[in-house]
């Protein structure tokens, strides 16, 4: 735990660096899935993920959210200017949620040749295992480091011998407390209510479904591994052995398998040798819904926010994570994800029941003390974040049912026309 009692620690306490991925479909100018070949073939910051009509932006490392929020808008510029010079115009599809699928085939899997071919086979498996409807489920991830000089201050104010061992130990324990408390960002930032009937009956078109969920790829429906994994987070070899061991048992096939909302990523090539070789170079937060209601996808105060809620946590003092907490922490994120939060409970790390939105006023009323505390100017961010659940209509998901309701891709599709046209 940052121990924040010590000046060194607190001058540097707001002080990291952000990076974003930000996943897209191409559309048709009818609202259908694009059939073209990914636009950017040679661009390290727009590449294709799952399918080759998906695009994934992935920006520079920044030291504010600010910063990275105007890379990822430069980027969505770029694609727009692109897609709107092919021969046979496209758009960028802005919901989470997909818009018209005919069949699997409009989901054609990204194409990799050379060196890379492995990463189109992995998409043919998991293709099979999970089938492609669910892979059009787009959302933001956002990729936080806690600033070295805050992290050697504390380093050196605890007297440690060993670095590295300590940061890896930080993330771990931050790890830890994000799978506790991570509920709480899909809760402000589920921005998906609507899907198209095509994508629960094939050959339906053009009547809006209504789950009961405010993020469907953060709930049942959406990302999630066939069985609630359980990790070790002793040491940073220990967590990785943890997700080997499902790679061994035969229940994923790789490690980037795991889908869960927390990673923890090394510098450079992501896989748990370098994690294990070179340490944790920053925690990556997976749940961000997209959001159509801003132009760059994504709201930065929401950002600001969870930097704020981990900040928060990193100077708690930690608490058990066994095996039950891990499986009830999972629930806990799918329960955060449903449209209605006073009508179903979080289980709190300290055992106690609440509502989710009665859950989500009493922690940031707790960030409001310890911000308070420190004479740090964030009340603008957590009281923007407290009213959506003092006042639901404050949500993006009740926004977006009453804007895009009765019409969700007709309606999404004129969005989409107008943020390109502008």
């Amino acid at each position: 735990m940052l121990h924040i009692e010590n000046y060194d620690v607190k001058k540097h306490i707001l002080e990291g660096n952000f990076g974003l991925e930000k996943e897209s479909l191409r559309i048709k100018k009818d609202g259908a899935l694009s059939h073209s070949p990914h636009p950017f073939p040679d661009d390290m910051h727009i590449v294709k993920d799952f399918c080759e009509n998906q695009t994934e932006i992935n920006t520079s490392v920044h030291t504010s959210a600010k910063g990275a929020v105007e890379e990822l808008e430069f980027h969505n510029r770029r694609i727009y200017e692109r897609l709107e010079s092919l021969p046979e115009r496209e758009y960028l599809w802005l919901f989470s949620n997909p818009p018209y699928i005919e069949n699997e085939s409009d989901i054609p899997v990204a194409v990799f040749e050379g060196v890379e071919v492995s990463k189109a086979a992995y998409r043919e498996y998991l293709s099979a295992k999970y089938g492609r409807y669910k892979m059009t489920f787009s959302g933001i991830h956002v990729n936080y480091s806690f600033s070295e000089e805050l992290l050697e201050a504390d380093f050196l104010y605890q007297k440690e011998t060993d670095y590295q061992k300590y940061k890896n130990r930080f993330y771990l324990e931050m790890a830890q407390k994000m799978a506790s408390y991570g509920w709480l960002l899909v809760a402000v930032t589920a921005a998906s209510p609507l899907l198209d009937s095509s994508f629960v009956e094939k050959g339906i078109y053009d009547q809006d479904v209504f789950t009961g969920m405010a993020s469907v790829r953060c709930g049942e429906m959406g990302y999630w591994n066939e069985f609630a994994p359980i990790l070790d987070y002793h040491t940073i070899s220990a967590y990785a052995d943890s997700i080997r061991k499902y790679v061994d048992m035969g229940l994923l096939k790789a490690a980037s398998e795991l889908y869960y909302p927390i990673r923890l990523k090394p510098a450079g090539e992501n896989n748990l040798e370098s994690l294990c070789q070179n340490g944790v170079n920053h925690i990556e937060l997976r749940m961000f819904d997209l959001n159509p209601l801003v132009c760059a996808g994504v709201e930065e105060k929401d950002i600001v926010f969870a930097q704020l809620l981990m900040v928060w946590l990193a100077a708690m003092k930690g608490q058990p994570f066994g095996e039950k907490e891990q499986i009830q922490a999972v629930q806990n994120f799918k329960n955060a994800a449903r449209y209605d939060l006073k009508t179903v409970n979080i289980l709190t790390p300290d055992g106690r029941i609440y509502s989710v939105a009665h859950a989500a006023l009493k922690v940031i009323e707790r960030m409001k003390e310890f911000y308070g505390g420190l004479s740090l100017d964030v009340e603008e961010i957590l009281q923007f974040e407290y009213e959506k659940f003092t006042d639901a209509d404050n949500r993006y998901a009740w926004r977006i049912r009453k804007q895009f309701g009765g019409g969700y891709v007709k309606k999404g599709l004129e969005l989409a026309k107008e943020r390109q046209g502008e």
